[in-house]
């Protein structure tokens, strides 16, 4: 079936949902580690309090992507229905967060707010290849890249203007971070409600509407279905998923530990001993990780050209390249000013890390199966974070002395193992009708 092509302002339309979601993501990178600091948590407890992501996304993205996979509904559409309650989910999780009074309340709180950021996300990955046929996925995965950027953008910047607007502290917690998550409640829905109010979805052919009724859901499809997709995974997605170990592994000690590290390296300061001056540099850090986010979305698009003239792998393996050199000079940084463009090469990593892969396997997926092909690829990407949760603590605390500017090192070296990894991938470059030719994998 020959899928309309969209306009630039259509494609645009339909990733602004991407903006509520990444900027409620943004929040969780950035303010929710300070977040247990301020209620007492020791430094060894973060990895362990952050396992509400990578568990989420293991258990809710692949299963949601495979449900989206065998839903249609006339009125309410296909993936529709799944950002729409997600959405909810995290709108009314921020809304509460704030209101936190101990750090238990805190991490379970994250939980739910990582189930609803789940449910919309790897449907809206899906929406896209579903929406456009080859020639404009490209640009469909780097506009998500560039509403990710805008959204962790302003997540991040709301760290650094609000608590000069929004002074003292209202229970536990510092009132900008009321603020911070009461206006991230509000892009999270109202985003969601403007690309589904604005985009239609291409119902099913025929024979995908056939197929659903030979196969309809019951509780066991889902599971079955992970199953299946699994074993007949194209090779390039297995090379995906060892660089993704070592990619993701990093960001997480990364986000975990940049407030700490600017605050010890830069202000001399630790959340227990002088709190005042760590608040200022977890506001300086969301400063800096609103910079990072700002190169991703003004670099977003570029990939799509450089993937276009050389290919998807070194476009990625050269960005991480990048990123790994950064958090290696970032954590040894002393003037808060040059953390900015040891941080760009992140940004420019991380425009690559939200776009480039999915285009070096989206041809190799079969169409009728982008949701719960693009829930495996999700959990590629928390596997990584589960077992960094669950080893990193051990690490920090035998081999990096508690550290966190160690952390961010560790982080510096996995990276570059990671673009390593991705110059082993077997992918070529794109044609000129962009479509991906994948010699690791079938069609």
């Amino acid at each position: 079936m020959l899928k309309p092509r969209l306009t630039f302002s259509q494609i645009i339309n339909m990733n602004v949902g991407f903006f509520g979601i990444q900027y409620s993501f943004g929040l969780q990178q950035s303010a929710v580690n300070p977040i247990y600091d301020f209620l007492g948590a020791n430094p060894d407890d973060i990895p362990f309090l952050n396992l509400a992501g990578p568990m989420t996304g293991l258990l809710v993205q692949p299963i949601i992507g495979a449900l989206s996979d065998k839903t249609w509904s006339p009125r309410f559409g296909r993936r529709k229905p799944f950002f729409l309650i997600g959405a909810l989910m995290c709108s009314l999780a921020l809304f509460v967060y704030p209101f936190s009074s101990s750090l238990w309340m805190a991490a379970g709180l994250l939980w739910i707010l990582d189930v609803g950021n789940n449910t919309a996300m790897e449907p809206y990955r899906a929406f896209i290849a579903d929406k456009l046929d080859a020639s404009q996925q490209p640009t469909g995965f780097q506009a998500q890249s560039f509403f990710t950027g805008l959204g962790q953008t302003l997540s991040n910047l709301s760290l650094y203007i609000f608590p000069l607007i929004f002074i003292g502290k209202t229970g536990a917690l510092p009132t900008w971070v009321y603020a911070s998550f009461f206006l991230g409640a509000v892009c999270s829905i109202g985003s969601i409600w403007w690309s589904t109010k604005t985009t239609p979805e291409i119902p099913p052919t025929d024979e995908e509407l056939a197929e659903m009724k030979a196969s309809p859901l019951n509780v066991f499809s889902p599971f079955t279905d992970i199953f299946t997709a699994i074993r007949d995974m194209p090779n390039v997605m297995w090379q995906l998923a060892l660089v993704y170990l070592f990619q993701w592994y990093a960001l997480f000690c990364y986000w975990q530990n940049s407030s700490k590290s600017i605050a010890l390296t830069v202000f001399h300061a630790t959340p227990k001993d002088n709190p005042d001056l760590y608040s200022e540099a977890v506001s300086w850090t969301g400063l800096v990780n609103g910079w990072y986010n700002i190169v991703m979305f003004l670099v977003a698009f570029s990939l799509v050209y450089f993937a276009k003239k050389y290919s998807p792998k070194l476009v990625h393996a050269f960005c991480l390249l990048l990123a790994g050199l950064g958090f290696i000079a970032f954590s040894m940084i002393e003037n808060k000013y040059l953390l900015f463009p040891a941080i760009t090469g992140f940004g420019i990593g991380w425009a690559s890390m939200m776009g480039i892969p999915y285009l070096m396997v989206v041809s190799s997926i079969p169409k009728e199966r982008y949701g719960v092909y693009m829930g495996i690829i999700n959990m590629m990407i928390v596997i990584p974070m589960l077992i960094q949760t669950l080893t990193f603590g051990y690490i920090l605390r035998t081999f990096l002395n508690n550290d966190p500017s160690k952390a961010v090192t560790f982080a510096g070296v996995l990276l570059l193992i990671a673009a390593g990894a991705t110059l082993l991938m077997k992918s070529g470059k794109i044609t000129d009708d962009q479509e991906v030719v994948m010699s690791g994998g079938g069609h």
